[in-house]
């Protein structure tokens, strides 16, 4: 591999297109995109600035010009394409969910482990600026004991019964829709802000509409357009999460409250460019900026305060700290398949407590890999119970 890097993207509709922004901005070459169609391919490649096309995903992935895959395609394909690419030696971008049931993502995990390539899968709100300084504020002891961790994860993308998408297909989409595609970006960060992890969880999956238009017909509803998942964590505190694609006015609302029994962190995706302290005295609103967050943070703010910094920014800082990671380095706190695996064991036990209406254990095999950096001695003591 020369200095560059050299990246194909295999999918060429909205995700398609953001990874293609971040991998220009990472200063790499797109060199090829893929998508199910010719037109498609030719499109999306004039779009998103390839120097060239494959004709099919394998082609892309055999391609000796492609050091990295980006998978951005439905659901259904993530798995067999990523063992392609390992399989191939090539190192790895893949949308969530790795795979649509925790026994295949587990596989791709285990076979990434077996290797050198470098791995991600986009939890992007990792990235936000202000969710590290939320991050580097816990770690440094600053909250107390965490005892109460709670939010939401709101979109109305979904907020009418005549729209509809290939993830409304449990086939194409998973067995779980709202929880599966949002409700796992809300309980990552959750683990990667804090440092706990779900050990015991109960779940309840709903949906406002019962019949949507799918392949040309109206069509019963089989994935829950929201879900309500009420948790355990292994050091001892109780949690919420709220997650629905159908709550009229919530664009991308991924919103949490971490309450220690010293101060409270909030933060909310619609409006990420602040992180809100609360304390008994008084709240206090940080700023995103380099010179307003610690420096983990301030190391993923690359505009001044009152310069917005969003989403595609963020998106950015993954492929940024990926490709770093190709190069040699070691970023902090990049979602790996280990990562995507939780996500998907996760899902499957929301999946099922949801039908069995009891507690479900989270698998116990299952880690995030990273957890904030711990300063003092009595969080270490507390990691070590």
């Amino acid at each position: 591999m020369g200095s560059t890097i050299r990246a194909g993207v295999i999918g060429t509709g909205f995700m398609g297109t953001v990874h293609a922004r971040a991998i220009h901005a990472a200063g790499a070459t797109l060199a090829r995109v893929s998508s199910h169609t010719t037109e498609a391919t030719r499109r999306g490649a004039e779009i998103m600035g390839a120097a060239g096309v494959a004709e099919s995903a394998e082609e892309l992935i055999a391609a000796e010009d492609v050091d990295v895959v980006h998978i951005c395609t439905p659901n259904h394909l993530h798995f067999p394409l990523a063992e392609q690419a390992l399989r191939a030696g090539k190192h790895i971008v893949c949308e969530k969910p790795l795979a649509t049931t925790p026994a295949d993502a587990q596989r791709l995990a285990e076979l990434a482990a077996g290797t050198d390539v470098v791995t991600a899968v986009p939890f992007v709100y990792r990235f936000y600026p202000t969710v590290r300084e939320a991050r580097a504020r816990i770690a440094d002891g600053e909250a107390g004991r965490l005892w109460l961790l709670h939010g939401s994860y709101l979109q109305d993308w979904l907020a009418g019964s005549s729209e509809s998408n290939w993830r409304v297909d449990p086939a194409l989409g998973g067995a779980s829709r709202a929880f599966g595609d949002i409700g796992v970006h809300w309980c990552d960060l959750m683990e990667f802000v804090t440092g706990h992890r779900i050990v015991r969880l109960i779940a309840a999956m709903a949906r406002a509409f019962d019949e949507r238009p799918f392949g040309g017909a109206s069509g019963a509803v089989a994935t829950e357009d929201g879900a309500t998942v009420l948790f355990q964590t292994d050091q001892g505190a109780l949690g919420s999460v709220v997650v629905s694609q159908v709550s009229p006015g919530r664009k991308n609302r991924l919103a949490f409250s971490f309450d220690g029994t010293d101060a409270s962190y909030r933060f909310d995706a619609e409006a990420p460019d602040t992180l809100q302290v609360g304390g008994r005295t008084e709240n206090r609103l940080i700023s995103r900026g380099p010179d307003t967050l610690k420096p983990p943070a301030a190391a993923y703010a690359f505009l001044p305060a009152g310069h917005p910094q969003g989403y595609q920014d963020s998106f950015n800082a993954l492929v940024r700290d990926t490709y770093a990671a190709i190069g040699g380095m070691q970023p902090d706190g990049l979602p790996a398949f280990a990562d995507g695996y939780r996500a998907a064991a996760l899902t499957a036990a929301v999946v099922e407590s949801a039908r069995s209406q009891a507690w479900v254990e989270a698998p116990e095999g299952t880690r995030p890999t990273s957890r904030p950096l711990l300063s003092t001695p009595e969080k270490e003591e507390a990691h070590a119970r």
